[in-house]
């Protein structure tokens, strides 16, 4: 995640130890000082969160499975055995395993405000206000059917997801693959936790109102051409401010 801070937050920001990267870059744009407050939530993008997830519930039937699924989910050469309770997946029980997962309530956290596993969030202020969200988070919001994939940039709101996750949730495996016919049949019985793990990181992680209005890109425009959006070191989440 990236956003314009103020010199103010920018001089708050953590010492660092050894081997840990800086949360606060300085940038020169057209003559003019910028603060940046730049991190990398390494394991909590998509695909790795689901392997955090069904770590919470360990070889449990997990309420974040479409109903009508057993098998394996591989994720950095481990295995987790993955299945549906009996009554089917849940968008309420799945948000409790997500809120575990990206511990939200670290109790280790050091500084005045953060967003979720102790990390500092750098202030917030006027850099939030215009996100720009790539990646998985355009992906799976065209295929649950909230924005127009032809299109590649949409206005939303996490709200949306949210609508989208309570969908999915009452939806059994069987029923999915008529109702979301764009989804990969690997990420099919998944869609109830991705989409309800996309809502948790931008309300419960990133503190975003449900109704605030971010912007979901897919390709951006670079001289006159359609450039894809996409995060450099492979993450499923990318977030950028466009208050620089």
């Amino acid at each position: 995640m990236a956003y314009a801070i103020t010199e103010a937050d920018a001089a708050k920001a953590p010492k660092i130890t050894k081997g840990e990267d800086t949360y606060v870059k300085e940038m020169f744009l057209m003559g003019t000082k910028y603060y940046l407050y730049v991190h990398s939530y390494l394991n909590y993008g998509l695909l790795a969160a689901r392997a955090e997830i069904l770590g919470v519930a360990k070889d449990s039937a997990n309420p974040c499975i479409l109903a009508g699924y057993n098998g394996v989910y591989t994720y950095g050469g481990i295995d987790y055995k993955v299945s549906a309770p009996s009554s089917g997946s849940s968008m309420n029980n799945c948000r409790k395993e997500a809120l575990k997962a990206l511990k939200v309530n670290e109790s280790t956290c050091p500084h005045m405000k953060c967003t979720f596993g102790g990390v500092w969030n750098g202030g917030g202020g006027d850099g939030q206000k215009n996100l720009f969200v790539a990646s998985f988070f355009f992906d799976r919001a065209a295929q649950a059917g909230f924005i127009n994939a032809s299109k590649p940039v949409a206005k939303v709101r996490p709200l949306d997801f949210q609508v989208a996750a309570q969908r999915a949730c009452q939806t059994t495996l069987q029923d999915a693959k008529t109702t979301y016919p764009d989804v990969d049949p690997a990420d099919l019985p998944y869609l109830c936790m991705d989409l309800v793990y996309q809502y948790t990181l931008l309300v419960d992680g990133f503190d975003l109102k449900p109704r605030k209005h971010i912007t979901l890109v897919k390709q951006v425009e670079y001289q006159n051409s359609l450039v894809e959006a996409a995060w450099p070191l492979g993450s499923a989440i990318e977030a950028v401010s466009a208050a620089v």
